[in-house]
């Protein structure tokens, strides 16, 4: 019969032994760590991450964060490395072999082609005393006193406290390179930050003849036309020079329709708020965001290296793009 507090009191010891696993690494951060992590700066061609079972799933994941934040790298089965896959590791690569016991027969059977090969290995292993452990150049000592698995039998503790060692390695490693938010962003195009760092305001903008804009005498009327066919909810008041002299916004609009003042005789340049908010057409989107919201403003008028206008863009714009 299903017990609902047992349920839970096993979840909640789940949870404190898997952080005491994690924080229990830290007495074992010290020369080791620096020195896998000055090798794998220096090595000239990937991370070769390998492991098996459990640790083989959190090997992958390890992989993935390495190459995601600057340091080339990839899994190969240890299993399939016996059987051709050993030709993907070059003598400029460096082995990252991760096992709790540090005895997985698949990745000690390779030990010796891989010595041969000359490429580095790194052993991230729960066992000092283990076969992989005293043939690695560097050992990371990733071991935890039990599991989660109320039996101590499931890698639970044990494969949380490598995930946990691996983001230690990608953290130091990016922040030694001096990989930036930028840099991020190049490696995921498609997700949300890369939207908000590759996008420009010229990706996103309302150009040529969608961009309201009128002159200082055009008359209220003409004002409203423009403001109507453009929909941007402003338009922008320039010069022959198409520099932008003021804008007028829906929210003028409602200020003055409130003061009551006859709108029928007044000209752009009358009505129009001087001095507008601009931004670049090549500053990023995100930075047409942030002056949105610093300004509490829904639309901003875009200038080209001239000083011209040469577009503009509101929130919803910017939402379409998916930048907020």
């Amino acid at each position: 019969m299903f017990d609902t507090h047992r349920a839970i009191q096993l979840a909640q010891d789940a949870l404190d032994i898997e952080a005491a696993a994690v924080l229990g690494l830290k007495k074992h951060l010290g020369g080791s760590f620096a020195n896998a992590v000055q090798m794998m700066l220096r090595v000239r061609g990937r991370v070769v991450v390998m492991g098996m079972g459990k640790s083989g799933h959190i090997g992958r994941k390890i992989a993935a964060t390495l190459a995601s934040t600057g340091t080339p790298s990839m899994f190969v089965h240890p299993a399939e490395a016996s059987h051709g896959d050993l030709g993907m590791i070059k003598s400029v690569d460096l082995v990252l072999a991760i096992s709790n016991s540090g005895e997985s027969g698949e990745l000690t059977a390779i030990l010796p082609v891989l010595k041969r090969l000359g490429a580095p290995l790194i052993a991230l292993v729960g066992n000092a005393d283990s076969t992989l452990a005293r043939h690695a150049d560097v050992f990371l000592n990733c071991g935890v006193e039990k599991e989660a698995c109320p039996l101590n039998l499931a890698p639970t503790a044990s494969t949380t406290a490598q995930l946990a060692l691996g983001d230690a390695l990608a953290v130091a490693l990016l922040d030694a390179r001096g990989f930036k938010a930028e840099d991020f962003a190049r490696s995921h195009p498609g997700g949300a930050l890369g939207r908000k760092l590759l996008t420009h305001v010229s990706d996103v903008m309302r150009s040529g003849d969608t961009v309201p804009h009128v002159g200082p005498q055009a008359s209220f009327s003409e004002l409203m036309r423009e403001m109507s066919a453009k929909g941007l909810g402003a338009t922008a008041i320039v010069d022959a020079q198409l520099r932008v002299l003021g804008i007028f916004t829906d929210g003028d609009l409602r200020r003055l329709v409130e003061k009551g003042i006859d709108l029928r005789a007044v000209t752009a340049a009358q009505v129009m708020h001087p001095n507008p908010c601009t931004i670049a057409m090549d500053a990023l989107a995100v930075e047409a965001v942030e002056l949105m919201e610093r300004r509490c403003i829904t639309s901003v008028l875009v200038l080209d290296a001239k000083g011209q206008l040469c577009g503009a863009l509101n929130s919803n714009d910017l939402m379409r793009a998916k930048v907020i």
